[in-house]
Order: structure tokens, then C-alpha cells, then sequence
């Protein structure tokens, strides 16, 4: 059984074009794979706190109990999208891409998965523990930044996500863009 990790991250919720694109994505898995179990996560409508020092430091740790409820609640949920993250064979991103960046909830949703000594060797060589893993990023963006548009400079989320995604061992994104949505029909 294939496991599909899915996580929104569009805070236009109702007319998500990065929603729409990922949950097509989804719907093919279904259709194509019958036995696979599909956990979800909506980091927009539901985002994991900031990661915060304490945080960090006790993600790997047993005991917790000295910590205050709000920072082992968020201990918790850093231990489950983790979990998660770690069980999936697959992992689908919808993204809306703005600010010339990815959204905040994505980038605090990495800092709790990618996690030394987990998803990668604390060593020197640092090697990515996750091979094998695929990663589709269902990305909308409101202009044109293609290669070629006068904004290709300006993407700045697809070169971040490829160097995080590398650090981990996973070095072939899936990319499925839907751009220009602001320059009409």
C-alpha cells in the first residue's frame, strides 16, 4: 500500500487555483491506486504554530513533562506532521506562489519535517536519509514566471524548495504549475 501525504497551503480557500491543482493530482492517485491511504493536511486554514528554540530542541526527546502544555502541544503536532511526512511514499504541495516566495505555513511546516538525525545525517556530509520519496508541487502563481518572463529572477520559491527537498535526499521534484491567472483569459 502507497501511502500520499497531502498538504494545502493556499489561503485563498474557496477559488484556489494550487487547491484545485493538487486535489487533481489526488483524484488520480485514487483512480490509479485503490489501496492508497491518503492522509491530509491544510497548513492554511489549520497552520502549525512558528517553531520556536524549545521547540526544536525537544522534537528528539522523551520526556517533555517539564515543558509548559502550550510548548508540549506544540511538541506534539511537530512529532505527528513529522511522523507524517515520514511514513508518506508520496507527498503532494499545493502552493500559491506570492511576494516572490512560498507561504509562510509551508516554510514552518519544513522547518518541523526537516529534521536532523530523521530525515538527515547530522554529520559532516549531512546525507539525505529519504531517497525514494516523491514529491509533487502543485505551484499557482498570479503572473508569468516562466523561463523567459522579465519575473524568472524573481522565483525564488522553486529554487528553495529544490535546495530543502536535496538536503533530505530527494532531488527530482514534480513541479505542476498554473501561472498568469492575473492576466486574464
Amino acid at each position: 500500500m502507497n501511502r500520499l501525504l497531502h498538504l494545502d497551503t493556499g489561503i485563498h480557500v474557496p477559488n484556489s487555483v494550487s487547491r484545485q491543482l493538487s486535489a487533481a493530482i489526488v483524484d488520480w492517485f485514487k483512480i490509479t491506486n485503490k489501496a492508497i491511504d491518503i492522509t491530509y493536511r491544510d497548513l492554511a486554514t489549520n497552520p502549525l504554530p512558528a517553531l520556536t528554540g524549545t521547540v526544536l530542541a525537544s522534537i528528539n526527546s522523551t520526556d517533555i513533562s517539564t515543558l509548559s502544555p502550550k510548548r508540549q502541544t506544540e511538541v506534539h503536532e511537530s512529532n505527528k506532521a513529522l511522523d507524517e511526512f515520514m511514513a508518506a511514499d508520496i507527498v503532494v504541495i499545493g502552493m500559491t506562489f506570492y511576494n516572490f516566495s512560498l507561504p509562510s505555513a509551508l516554510k514552518t511546516w519544513l522547518d518541523r519535517v526537516i529534521v536532523s538525525d530523521k530525515a538527515f545525517a547530522n554529520d559532516a556530509n549531512g546525507i539525505g536519509r529519504l531517497r525514494g520519496k516523491r514529491v509533487i508541487i502543485a505551484i499557482s502563481r498570479a503572473d508569468m514566471f516562466s523561463n523567459g518572463s522579465s519575473f524568472t529572477p524573481r522565483e525564488h520559491a522553486m529554487r528553495y524548495l529544490r535546495d530543502i527537498f536535496s538536503v533530505i535526499g530527494i532531488n527530482d521534484l514534480d513541479v505542476i504549475i498554473g501561472e498568469g491567472r492575473n492576466l486574464g483569459a
